[in-house]
C-alpha cells in the first residue's frame, strides 16, 4: 500500500522584498492568490482569483526563502504572508508559516481577519505578528467598500488580543469612504480597549494599481477619487493618537 503523503501546495502570485510596510526590517513578502473580498481601493486585483496564481509546493517556497535567510536575518526582518487574502489557503498557510518559524524567521500575517476562523490556534502560534486590514467601522461603509461583513474582523481581533498576539493596525484611508470623524474615533476606542495593538498605519488611498485594471479589462471603481491632502493624513492620525494609539 502506497502511504506517502502528498506535499502540501498552494496557489501563490508572487513575492518580493520590501522594508517597513510589511512588518518590522527587511521582509520576503509572499502573495497568495485569491481573495474574498471586492476592496473598491484593491491595488492587486491580479490576485483576486486563486486559478491564476501558479502551483507552488512548500518545499518550493521555502527553497526561495532560504537564499535570503542570511540577508533578511541581518537585517532585522523575517517572512510576510499576504495576498490576496492568505487565510483562503489556511493549510499552505500555516505549513510556510511553521517552516519559517523552524528556521529561526520572524513571521507575519497580512489579512483582513473576514476568513479569521480558518486560522487555527496552531497557525497562529507560529505567528509573531499579524498586520489587521481594517477597511471601515461602520458597518454599512464596510459592506459598501469590501463586498463583506465588519463582523468577523471584528472578532478576530478580540480573539488575537486574547492571544496576546501583537497586531499592526492597517487603515487605508479613502476620502468619502474612511475619513468620518466619527468613524475614526469608533475604530480607536475599540483599538484602544485591545491590549495587543503596537501601531496604527494610516495608509494614504493611491491608485498605483490602476494600470492592472485596465490590463484586466476591469473598471476601477474608484478611478475619479481624489488622494488624501496631507492634512486629511494627519487628522486620523491624531484621532487615533487621542485614544493613546501609536500611529504612523
Amino acid at each position: 500500500m502506497n502511504t506517502a503523503v502528498e506535499p502540501v501546495t498552494g496557489r501563490i502570485h508572487s513575492w518580493d522584498l520590501s522594508t517597513g510596510v510589511d512588518g518590522p526590517g527587511t521582509r520576503f513578502v509572499l502573495f497568495l492568490s485569491g481573495c474574498p473580498l471586492r476592496c473598491l481601493y484593491c491595488a492587486n486585483p491580479d490576485t483576486w482569483h486563486m486559478r491564476d496564481g501558479k502551483r507552488a509546493t512548500v518545499d518550493e517556497v521555502m527553497a526561495e526563502i532560504a537564499k535570503y535567510r542570511a540577508f533578511i536575518s541581518t537585517a532585522g526582518g523575517g517572512v510576510t504572508l499576504t495576498g490576496g487574502e492568505a487565510l483562503l489557503q489556511p493549510a499552505f498557510t500555516a505549513a510556510v508559516l511553521r517552516r519559517c518559524k523552524e528556521l529561526g524567521l520572524h513571521t507575519a500575517l497580512d489579512t483582513s481577519g473576514f476568513l479569521g476562523p480558518r486560522a487555527s490556534d496552531e497557525l497562529l502560534a507560529d505567528t509573531d505578528l499579524v498586520l489587521l486590514d481594517i477597511k471601515s467601522f461602520d458597518v454599512r461603509t464596510y459592506r459598501k467598500l469590501t463586498g463583506g461583513g465588519l463582523s468577523p474582523t471584528l472578532n478576530f481581533a478580540t480573539r488575537l488580543d486574547r492571544l496576546g498576539l501583537p497586531v499592526w493596525i492597517r487603515y487605508v484611508l479613502v476620502p468619502g469612504w474612511t475619513d468620518d470623524p466619527a468613524s475614526v474615533d469608533g475604530l480607536g476606542a475599540f483599538l484602544a480597549g485591545l491590549g495587543n495593538v503596537d501601531r496604527v498605519d494610516v495608509l494614504p488611498f493611491h491608485k498605483l494599481g490602476a494600470h492592472k485594471y485596465d490590463a484586466l479589462g476591469v473598471p476601477f471603481p474608484l478611478r475619479d477619487t481624489p488622494t488624501p491632502a496631507p492634512d486629511l493624513v494627519e487628522r486620523v492620525r491624531e484621532q487615533f493618537r487621542h485614544h493613546g494609539l501609536r500611529a504612523y
